[in-house]
Formats: C-alpha cells, sequence, structure tokens
C-alpha cells in the first residue's frame, strides 16, 4: 500500500497546510523542490541565496509538519491507546505533554493522544498570522527562531516514537525508503539552522550519525 495510494488508511491525519506569505512561499517551495528533484538533500536545505533566513524556515516549518502528518496518517490504526499507552521512544525516553497555556504541568498521556496535541499546537502556531505572517513584507516576530525550535524538537519526537515503537510496521507497508528520505531531509535542515538542541536527538542518536558523518 503505497503512502500515497488509496489503501483504507489513507486519512490524512488533518487537511494539509499551505504554504505562508503568498507567492512568495510558492516561490521558495519551487525552489524546494527543484533541489529535493536533484536528490541533493544537503542542497535542498541550504538557504537560497538572497533569500530571507525567516521566510525560509517558515515554508520548511510548514513541509515538514505535513511530511510527519503524513507518516503518522499511515500508523493510526496501529498506534493506539491499547498499543501505545504513553508516548515513548525506547526504553529510556519517555515524552510528557504540556503547552504552556492549557497544559501547564507536564502529564502522561498515550502516544496518539500526544501526537494529537502536539499536531494541534503546532496547527495553532502555523494558523497565528501574528508568529506565521501571510502577507508578503509583513515582519516575523523577534522570537521566531524560538517557535521554529519549539515544533522541530515536537516533530522529532513523532519521529523518535515511529522508528521505536512502529519501524517494523512501516516496513510491512514497504515505507521505511520513503520515511527515512523524509527524516534525513529532517535532521539535514534541523543541523544546518541549529533547531534541536543536541540531548533532545539523543533517541536516535545512531540513525542520526549515520546520516550527517557522510556528508
Amino acid at each position: 500500500m503505497s503512502l500515497f495510494g488509496l489503501g483504507r488508511n489513507q486519512r490524512t491525519f488533518r487537511p494539509k497546510k499551505s504554504s505562508p506569505s503568498g507567492s512568495k512561499g510558492a516561490q521558495l517551495r519551487k525552489h524546494i523542490d527543484a533541489t529535493l528533484g536533484s536528490g541533493n538533500l544537503r542542497e535542498a536545505v541550504r538557504l537560497p541565496p538572497g533569500e530571507d533566513a525567516n521566510e525560509w524556515l517558515a515554508v520548511n516549518t510548514v513541509d515538514f509538519f505535513n511530511q510527519v502528518n503524513l507518516l503518522y496518517g499511515t500508523l493510526t490504526e496501529f498506534c493506539t491507546t491499547e498499543n501505545c499507552p504513553t508516548m515513548t521512544a525506547g526504553p529510556k525516553y519517555e515524552y510528557r505533554w504540556a503547552d504552556g497555556v492549557q497544559i501547564k504541568k507536564p502529564i502522561e498521556v498515550s502516544a496518539p493522544k500526544y501526537v494529537e496535541y502536539l499536531m494541534d499546537w503546532i496547527e495553532a502556531q502555523l494558523d497565528d498570522e501574528s508568529i506565521f505572517p501571510q502577507k508578503l513584507g509583513t515582519p516575523f516576530p523577534n522570537n521566531f527562531k524560538d517557535v521554529v525550535k519549539t515544533i522541530f524538537k515536537r516533530l522529532f519526537r513523532v519521529y523518535a516514537h515511529i522508528y521505536h515503537s512502529h519501524f517494523q510496521k512501516i516496513v510491512s507497508l514497504k515505507e521505511e525508503a520513503h520515511l527515512n528520505t523524509c527524516f534525513k531531509h529532517f535532521i539535514l535542515f534541523t543541523y544546518e539552522f541549529g533547531l534541536i538542541d543536541k540531548k533532545e536527538l539523543a533517541p536516535l542518536q545512531e540513525l542520526i550519525e549515520s546520516i550527517i558523518v557522510p556528508y
């Protein structure tokens, strides 16, 4: 069953988000598609000459959100409260949810509930025009990179859970090549812009080293 096919499990987790910043976002997306098409992921993550770093972060943040959404969407019938009563990444790492607003004290929830909270939270950031401006020329907030870092840190946790808890299922769906390419792109982008602290990456450290070292 292809990730982009029409199997019964193909309801994506939520509607795909479109790029911020109107035509500017569309231009940058063309650049991403062109460089990704060349197969050189290291090149694909670099800030294009003359482009605004925040615009580049914004367009890519939306893209990575959509990718993780799609990947997790193929696992929703396997990643259940029964199978995954807590949000873990192997035996050593457990994630608890807090957003600092509605849930201030971290709570233990099942993996699907955690991912639902996480995706809702990211979607709220992406929809907030004071954080992700939609109009060309509207300035980004001063804390924009901090917001992006939190989004990437949380998206990484979904990858960590998928690799530790559902990799065999991904293999049986013949999606491992797609998962690995998405994760490689995600990690190279993260390293290029210093978006996730090293200690946060520990659950997938070996895999990350196999991606980074050849470059």
